[in-house]
């Protein structure tokens, strides 16, 4: 598992799946040929995408970024569609620390979509309960108000079977929250209604989880933005102040779903200064 320290703060990626997106979908107006220079396409047109909680620690504490993909909960036709190769392994993640997920304190949900919150459920019975049955669970409320009456677009991605179990858990948040010192997340929007980004700070070291603002390193044209996206121009205006903001600060992005790397930093000028590179097997 790739490992990234950040001040006090330790960053170990878990193996939360791979799906296979159609790279129309991912990279929107983008014309074909501009974007397979950036980033690999297999002969059905989809892009590697990884769906790889974050788990962070500090001070004894024990956070997630995201969930996974989950397990047992995509219908065959959903897998093939969303070209899912491996479902997560979260559980098994956390064994091989020596941990288990009733160890996880808090859970950082950027959005809900399925891809990200299929993990934070499983199939227990004939019901889903909470994957993480101790952890507060953080969200936007215009992200968790969707996600339980989602529109007509919407509704393929934010399902019933994500959220119900886990209702007694979750905590959401208007505009900021500092989860912990030195940990906070910010409501953006762009990518959904109520999409956030996590800011990690400790001892002058930062990193920037910018969710699905940035899926990929691929992504780092601000006009490169997702067909998924619901508010495209306020994806592009956030990406303008955050991967600037980036730079100024030497911090690290970090990545769910980048299948190349984990994390990497650009100078002002875009340059890359240093990178975090996936391993070739994740599996656990």
């Amino acid at each position: 598992m790739e490992q990234l320290q950040i001040g006090k703060i330790k960053l170990t990626w878990l193996n939360g799946g791979v799906t296979h997106l159609d790279g129309g979908a991912m990279f929107g107006v983008v014309p074909k040929p501009l974007w397979t220079r950036k980033y690999a396409v297999n002969d059905k047109n989809q892009i590697e995408c990884r769906t790889d909680p974050i788990l962070i620690e500090i001070d004894q504490k024990k956070f997630l970024i995201e969930s996974g993909i989950g397990n047992g909960k995509l219908t065959e036709k959903q897998k093939r569609n969303f070209g899912v190769t491996e479902e997560s392994k979260v559980a098994q993640s956390l064994q091989q620390l020596g941990y288990t997920t009733a160890d996880i304190d808090a859970v950082l949900m950027t959005h809900l979509h399925f891809d990200h919150a299929c993990g934070i459920t499983k199939i227990e019975g004939d019901d889903y309960v909470s994957t993480f049955p101790n952890a507060t669970i953080y969200t936007t409320d215009v992200e968790w108000n969707e996600m339980r009456n989602p529109n007509i677009r919407s509704k393929s991605t934010y399902w019933e079977k994500n959220w119900r179990g886990i209702e007694k858990q979750v905590e959401t948040f208007e505009k900021e929250l500092e989860i912990y010192p030195g940990i906070r997340m910010v409501h953006t929007g762009g990518h959904s209604d109520g999409h956030a980004i996590v800011i990690m700070e400790s001892e002058g070291e930062m990193a920037i989880h910018l969710a699905d603002l940035l899926p990929t390193h691929a992504h780092q044209n601000v006009l490169w933005v997702m067909a998924y996206d619901d508010y495209p121009m306020a994806s592009i205006a956030e990406k303008q102040k955050w991967i600037p903001f980036a730079a100024e600060n030497n911090a690290w992005l970090t990545f769910y779903h980048d299948a190349v790397y984990c994390a990497i930093q650009w100078d002002k000028d875009g340059k890359i200064v240093d990178v975090l590179k996936r391993q070739v097997n994740v599996e656990i």
